[in-house]
């Protein structure tokens, strides 16, 4: 909890919402995606998150579309924006003025967290450099992600997702093959970006209970990147080699990916030997065929491992296979649509899909946190999370309440 007051009557209710995080205050100074992403995960887990925005456009994220939602003011609203802005206020302030600056250092004042994505240097200019921070409150927790790295040879320089991508290996890695490099569909060094911010704001709160003071955490795109790189990193800094694309198969097990069939495709994994002894026995086929006896002769021969399973699935319709596959035990799957996805009872059952009331546009589904709580209570497992959620906001919603607020808890 911060130094100043608390904050159970914010605008956006009298009362905390639940959740673990929920006597903490975040501001939020962040926009695209991974600032605000990081945002949304510590709203998620409770806190109360006040969303500072430029006035006029706010957010750069307001205005990426189409897709845009209409609302019932006439206005059209991002569906961009409101992926990554759920459980948050927001305010409009002109940081370059003296007012926008005094009802920030409020704000700052009785904050627990900071999140900004400025590049290096503007922070300072602004007049809310760390030095100047930690004085200001010597509890915040100041979490800064930057594109390349806030130092180094390259640590000023703007870094976009795509851009990243590139940059830190990910599209040498992913694609069709070497000619072919292709970016993950999803903005995914944004979004480690953020996720990696949280897990350091998480380490940086636990440490100020032990010394009462805040700690300035530092992300990149670049770092987050690099970070999950995982077999792919070792196989160049320990075995030497340079990994290349390979579409949808992996480098190291197979077989393992995607694989043609009559009416389709199905995905399965062949994980280790009594999977593949498994495999051979539900279709009929030799496990000990000449190069493909044990998986890293199956990775040699990877072509001459998928005709030999496209073979086997050659006669066969996708849910035939999969029912198949189930009875063996293989891991197995198809490759669904998006509408498939909120459409699945598996994808509700676990929370995934979230409905919120936004001011203009009414009721709306929200991909949803994917962390769940559990009590456990004698009798079983009770769910514990944040007991509503709030949609995304509009610009400056909340503006007059949070001037309010400040006011009153001067």
């Amino acid at each position: 909890m911060s130094d100043g007051a608390t904050h159970e009557t914010g605008p956006q209710g009298t009362t905390p919402h639940g959740g673990a995080l929920e006597d903490l205050l975040v501001v939020d100074l962040s926009r695209a995606l991974a600032g605000p992403h990081a945002g949304m995960m510590l709203g998620d887990l409770g806190a109360r998150v006040i969303k500072v925005e430029a006035p006029g456009n706010g957010d750069e994220t307001r205005l990426w579309g189409p897709p845009f939602a209409e609302g019932d003011d006439g206005e059209r609203y991002s569906t961009y924006f409101l992926s990554c802005n759920r459980n948050k206020e927001s305010i409009a302030l002109d940081l370059k003025s003296d007012d926008g600056r005094a009802v920030l250092r409020d704000l700052l004042a009785r904050a627990d967290i900071l999140i900004e994505n400025f590049r290096t240097g503007v922070m300072d200019r602004l007049g809310f450099g760390t030095a100047a921070l930690a004085e200001l409150n010597p509890r915040l927790i100041q979490m800064s992600i930057t594109g390349f790295g806030h130092d180094g040879p390259e640590g000023g320089r703007a870094g976009y997702d795509q851009i990243v991508q590139g940059e830190a290996g990910l599209m040498s890695l992913t694609g069709s093959g070497p000619e072919d490099p292709q970016r993950v569909g999803t903005p995914i060094a944004d979004l480690l970006g953020g996720i990696h911010g949280v897990v350091g704001v998480l380490a940086a709160l636990h440490e100020r209970e032990r010394t009462g003071r805040g700690r300035v955490v530092r992300a990149s795109l670049l770092s987050s990147i690099v970070g999950v790189h995982a077999f792919q990193g070792t196989r160049y800094t320990v075995a030497g080699e340079t990994p290349q694309p390979q579409g949808n198969h992996h480098p190291s097990i197979a077989p393992y990916g995607l694989f043609r069939c009559r009416d389709g495709a199905v995905q399965i994994s062949v994980g280790n030997e009594r999977l593949w002894q498994a495999f051979c026995a539900e279709f009929g086929l030799d496990p000990a065929t000449p190069g493909l006896a044990s998986n890293p002769e199956r990775v040699a021969h990877r072509s001459e491992t998928i005709a030999f399973v496209e073979g086997a699935f050659a006669a066969h319709d996708a849910e035939d296979l999969l029912a198949r596959l189930s009875t063996a035990g293989i891991p197995s799957g198809k490759v669904r649509t998006l509408e498939e996805v909120y459409a699945w009872d598996q994808v509700r059952s676990q929370g995934l899909v979230v409905d919120v009331d936004h001011a203009t546009l009414g009721t709306i589904s929200l991909p949803g946190p994917p962390i769940r709580f559990f009590d456990v209570d004698g009798t079983g497992e009770t769910e514990r999370a944040r007991e509503a959620h709030q949609a995304p906001p509009t610009l400056d919603q909340h503006g007059d309440a949070i001037r309010e607020w400040l006011r009153g808890d001067a």
